[in-house]
């Protein structure tokens, strides 16, 4: 079975796993792009390779346990083995598209003075001193994994690593894994400059180990030939959590994390010259069927780390900074609190400085008048000022309560570090609803006020995270609404008490009313037949009943566009199901992280900002949040921003029946970049803002 014949079968919704792979080939485009500074393209493979990984390590592997699950007498699982062959197809070409853009690219670097070198490509002086930094900083690092033939060795590799599998060739063949120790390690290495030389010299810690093998192996075993080659396996991140013994929370995700190291491998990627034998060798020793994906690739694996690609060159060779814009509104009061009490606040990041936010809880950490601060943490900073803040207000007397998000994926071991040290400090942390995972970005801060207690809530659509607030697109409201906040205290009630009844007139929270009041929003619209319109934002859209809700509304005559970064299995423009539908999607220098829906226009325009995707989990799921604007002037900047990127002739593509990813045509338009427009237009509300 092709995909045509998926296809035929279900012509309205497109395969969610080959849409992801759609718009990781947006990304490997933004790797191809000549416009975009060479350093830039070449951490946008980083951001490519990071991004398979993980499609791997969760997408990919939930389609094998589908097949296993479903390979049963008297069951049909023919569609999920088709559709794992078009994957592995599509990974296939998308790799060989990924290795001529990094050969693009290291022409490119050469071209400004920067050589990735081989060591055997090296000067004489280079050598010498690469050989004394291998002595003196690798060697005392590599500690190989001899195998033999009675032992699956899947089970002891990391797979956030690289390793060498090496052959050592005599009368009996010995074989090992030797780990490429990057997380100990620079990827890295610059060599010194040679005075007669200008350009720049920079050698992969992968090349070294290599070059230098027979010295890890020399004095330990005897052959006639040594060979090496990169592999890297991915591995499946579900694992499961018995709800029937117990123990906390706390242990048992610890516990899942030593589980998820012995997990099923999924995929295998090796050095495309490895020898047959050996490879026949690798797959038996690692316990690879049929069913997981064996990717033939080039010399280097785990690119992700080119995502930190150190620019040794001039400053031109990376984006240009956009520097931070600081909020008017807030920086027009010494408090925080005056400020939001004065008009509800929007923030846009990475455009507008994400130190507001921390200020808001700094300053709640010592003022006398706080009494009680509540914040959601799914994923933070290793070193987050916002714990720190909180840490300060437990010592300065105040209650706070810290609902921690043990079962974000990848972040689980920082989060239980996180409740350790919050729990230890005196802190509230409670760790939610075990089927649910809370998702939502709130912040609820009490305060005395004139002898009543004041509520101030935080409502956003990125995570609490320093860093990656300098390079995700989120929003950020801050309100003292007192509707919104007391149903923001409710859904950490909720959280807390998820078995008393909690109604929300305001707020959107999944899994209580977020899909009843989407589809209420959207057959508001559908009653409005060709007068109808709405404009989403968001990162992913494959909940089927809302993309039929989608399509009833095309058939009705509403005019919907879309942002969508990621996966979409909704098909526009089929002739009398969604030729009313049109979708874009931009992928640039920051990641497009907001969910957005404006519903209607003029007078009867409504808008909403939230955490949830439009996907079956953030739905039912997840505790999600979103909260109407109400303010007409933040309507207005969040329309105006929606616009700006509908706009972008630069760095939008199409999403259409095939998703084949053709960038907007220019036509006689200008020429926008979104990204670059939206920062100008905050910039210049801002300072409008100040000269009123």
């Amino acid at each position: 079975m092709n995909f045509e014949q998926i296809a035929m079968q279900s012509t309205s919704y497109y395969p969610k796993e080959l849409s992801w792979l759609s718009f990781n080939e947006r990304v490997l485009q933004e790797a191809k792009d000549k416009n975009n500074p060479i350093i830039e393209r070449i951490r946008f493979l980083g951001i490519f390779s990071n991004n398979l990984d993980e499609f791997f390590q969760v997408r990919v592997a939930d389609v094998k346990r589908r097949i296993l699950l479903n390979k049963l007498p008297d069951t049909d699982f023919e569609e999920d083995e088709a559709l794992m062959q078009l994957i592995q197809e599509k990974v296939l070409k998308l790799g060989q598209d990924f290795n001529v853009a990094y050969e693009d690219i290291l022409k490119g670097l050469n071209e400004h003075n920067i050589h990735i070198q081989r060591p055997h490509n090296l000067s004489d002086n280079h050598q010498h001193w690469l050989g004394e930094y291998f002595r003196t900083e690798i060697l005392e690092h590599l500690s190989p994994i001899l195998l033999n033939q009675n032992k699956n060795y899947a089970e002891n590799i990391n797979d956030t690593m690289t390793y060498l599998f090496v052959e050592m060739r005599e009368e009996k063949n010995n074989y090992a894994l030797l780990e490429v120790p990057t997380n100990r390690l620079p990827r890295f290495i610059q060599l010194p400059a040679e005075k007669t030389r200008r350009h720049k010299t920079i050698v992969l810690l992968d090349d070294i180990i290599h070059f230098y093998l027979a010295d890890v192996f020399a004095n330990f075993f005897k052959f006639k030939k040594l060979r090496g080659y990169s592999i890297k396996l991915t591995r499946d991140a579900e694992y499961n959590l018995d709800d029937e013994i117990e123990e906390s929370l706390l242990d048992k995700m610890s516990k899942g994390l030593k589980q998820r190291l012995r997990s099923e491998p999924v995929r295998l990627v090796y050095d495309n010259t490895m020898p047959p034998d050996m490879l026949k060798v690798l797959r038996k020793r690692m316990g690879i069927n049929r069913f997981d994906a064996l990717i033939p690739a080039g010399r280097y694996r785990n690119f992700r780390d080119f995502l930190s690609f150190p620019n040794v060159g001039r400053r031109y060779l990376e984006n240009k900074l956009l520097p931070a814009i600081r909020s008017h509104s807030f920086d027009s009061y010494s408090s925080v609190f005056d400020a939001i009490t004065n008009d509800d606040i929007l923030l846009y990041y990475p455009y507008h400085t994400f130190n507001h936010f921390l200020n808001y809880v700094r300053q709640a950490s010592f003022d006398p008048d706080v009494l009680h601060i509540k914040v959601n943490i799914y994923r933070v900073a290793s070193h987050s000022r916002l714990i720190g803040a909180l840490i300060n207000a437990a010592k300065n007397g105040k209650k706070v309560t810290v609902m921690v998000e043990l079962k974000a994926r990848f972040d689980e071991q920082n989060n239980i570090q996180w409740a350790k040290s919050l729990d230890e400090a005196g802190i509230k942390v409670i760790f939610g609803i075990p089927s649910l995972k809370v998702h939502s970005k709130l912040c609820v801060i009490h305060r005395k006020e004139q002898g009543q207690i004041a509520s101030y809530a935080h409502i956003g659509t990125g995570n609490f995270h320093e860093k990656t607030a300098k390079i995700y697109t989120d929003f950020s409201l801050f309100t003292k609404d007192p509707a919104l906040c007391e149903e923001c205290d409710n859904v950490f009630k909720f959280i807390e008490h998820s078995y008393k009844p909690f109604t929300f007139n305001h707020l959107m929270v999944s899994p209580i009313n977020a899909r009843t009041r989407i589809y209420e929003l959207i057959e508001e619209q559908c009653q409005l037949k060709k007068s109808g319109s709405i404009f989403i934002k968001i990162n992913n859209l494959v909940d089927k009943e809302l993309i039929d809700k989608l399509y009833e509304a095309s058939q009705q005559g509403v005019k919907i566009r879309m942002i969508i970064r990621g996966m979409c299995s909704l098909v526009p423009g089929i002739k009398g199901l969604s030729d009313n539908i049109k979708i874009i999607s931009i992928v640039d220098r920051f990641l497009e992280h907001p969910r957005v829906m404006v519903f209607g226009k003029g007078e009867d325009i409504k808008v909403f900002i939230s955490s949830a995707d439009w996907m079956t989990r953030n739905l039912d799921h997840r505790v999600e949040v979103g909260t109407p604007i109400y303010s007409p002037k933040l309507q207005q900047v969040i329309i105006e921003i929606l616009e700006l990127q509908w706009r972008d002739r630069t760095k939008a593509r199409i999403i259409d029946a095939e998703q084949k990813n053709n960038y907007v045509r220019r036509g006689n338009k200008k020429k926008i970049r979104s990204q670059i427009a939206i920062h100008d237009y905050l910039k210049k509300w801002e300072a409008n803002l100040a000269n009123q």
